[in-house]
């Protein structure tokens, strides 16, 4: 007889992350649940005409990201909120305005509108990211990132140290030396 599915020879491993977390997303996946969350709340509120939802909802995908981006990519997630924030906001104000008159005027005044009315929910949205990932370690992802750059110095500082090889003769020519108008025989 075969061995029955779940049977104790075959045992599968727990569904586990190097986190610890049911979830672990990467930088790039942190920016996008970002992105998505902007962009979500940010139709809602033009369909709905609550324009407190499209900085709330940006918050609250931050946070989200925050939380769920493993631990080696916090430095990516950190400084991307307000390129994500600016790129979710594009993508509503153009996907509301196609159907206007003129294209490139609805969605430059939409930009613009729509970045000064939640300009403090791109704040508020950035801070709650750097204080969450600094939680979360952080300090480590910067540490290793000056250490690597000052190994990086470090050897581009042997490369060029002495220019000047002295070990080497200078060449022989056959015609004498000419004095400069200044020099003196």
């Amino acid at each position: 007889m075969g061995r029955e599915r779940g049977s104790p020879g075959r045992r599968r491993p727990a569904a586990s992350t190097p986190s610890g977390g049911p979830i672990s997303l990467t930088g790039r996946g942190g920016i996008v649940v970002m992105f998505a969350a902007g962009v979500v709340c940010g139709l809602l509120s033009r369909w709905f005409g609550v324009p407190l939802l499209a900085g709330g909802g940006f918050a609250v995908g931050c946070a989200l990201a925050a939380f769920a981006t493993r631990p080696a990519d916090l430095l990516t997630l950190v400084v991307s909120p307000p390129l994500v924030f600016f790129a979710a906001t594009f993508t509503v104000v153009l996907a509301t305005a196609l159907g206007d008159g003129s294209l490139l005027r609805a969605v430059t005044v939409g930009v613009l509108t729509a970045l000064a009315s939640t300009a403090p929910w791109l704040f508020f949205g950035t801070a709650l990211v750097v204080v969450i990932c600094l939680a979360r370690g952080l300090r480590t992802n910067i540490r290793e990132l000056r250490d690597k750059l000052a190994g990086v110095r470090l050897f581009e500082k042997e490369e060029n140290e002495n220019p000047v090889r002295w070990d080497e003769s200078p060449s022989t020519t056959l015609e004498p030396r000419r004095t400069h108008h200044g020099d003196v025989d």
